[in-house]
């Protein structure tokens, strides 16, 4: 079993948690992620690593409330415990030998994008963060970004913040201007990733892309989070699991990413809705 720390509401569908989690606090880094189950019954889920705390022992996590899972993990309180929470797994994003680049998040893939910028910043790289939501209330972690970069800018879809637009406004902008990064670096919706790397495609900056998709143990036994790649002209499976969850974006298939990403969203709607109700019943 393993304790929620701290719990903090990010926004109206977004949840902060710190678990005590010493051995996975241990290893960590910027880009892996941990699978966890709310109780015995529940199913498997992955999320990434958004910080940790090595002398505290504890892992932070931020989740959207999208599904039944995090739904019930979302009506967990401080000092409650949740039944598993395996990791680090995946590999670590690469940050070797990059002293310029340009993160770009969206949504709360900004809580997968914040830790690669603070371990960049920490090496002394120069860190420029377009952090992307759809409207004012939506925005997560600016603070946290600013400590993080030498440059932040905030969009969002409806102008009610920031800058009005998309990410892939203000990037190419950078571009037309002739700013230069060792690496793009996108996380999000697949949708909005897929721009970002078509966007950079003509500069021949290298853009890289994390991938989340369906994924159930972790290990690269299941073949749920297998993804193809464009590889010198041939398609090659790959697995997110373990091959990632960071790949080259200029070589994902992103269209069959999204159509295997909303294989499952009507019966995903059902459970989630299904475990809104059984919350429903106990608070009555």
């Amino acid at each position: 079993m393993y304790k929620i720390v701290s719990k903090k509401i990010l926004n109206p569908t977004v949840v902060m948690m710190d678990i005590d989690a010493p051995l996975v606090a241990k290893k960590a880094e910027a880009g892996q992620f941990i699978i966890l189950r709310v109780d015995s019954e529940g199913e498997r889920i992955p999320l990434t690593v958004a910080g940790y705390d090595r002398e505290a022992g504890t892992v932070k996590i931020i989740f959207q409330i999208v599904g039944a899972t995090t739904e019930k993990l979302s009506h967990k309180n401080e000092g409650e415990y949740i039944e598993d929470f395996a990791g680090p797994l995946g590999l670590p994003t690469h940050l070797e030998g990059l002293n310029n680049v340009c993160i770009v998040g969206g949504g709360v893939g900004c809580a997968i994008a914040l830790p690669v910028a603070q371990a960049l910043k920490a090496k002394g790289a120069k860190v420029t963060s377009i952090i992307g939501f759809r409207s004012r209330d939506l925005v997560i972690l600016e603070e946290e970004f600013g400590a993080a970069s030498d440059e932040v800018i905030v969009m969002t879809d409806d102008g009610s913040y920031g800058r009005q637009g998309n990410v892939c406004v203000p990037l190419n902008e950078m571009f037309a201007s002739g700013r230069e990064f060792d690496k793009v670096i996108t996380i999000g919706p697949l949708i909005m990733m897929k721009f970002v790397v078509e966007a950079t495609r003509p500069t021949g900056i290298p853009c890289d892309v994390s991938m989340n998709p369906i994924m159930i143990d972790g290990t690269g036994m299941c073949g749920g989070c297998r993804l193809t790649l464009n590889i010198d002209g041939k398609r090659v499976t790959k697995f997110a699991c373990v091959d990632g969850p960071d790949f080259d974006g200029y070589q994902v298939d992103f269209d069959e990413a999204m159509l295997r990403g909303a294989a499952y969203r009507d019966f995903e709607r059902h459970s989630y809705e299904s475990t809104c109700n059984l919350f429903k019943k106990e608070v009555k």
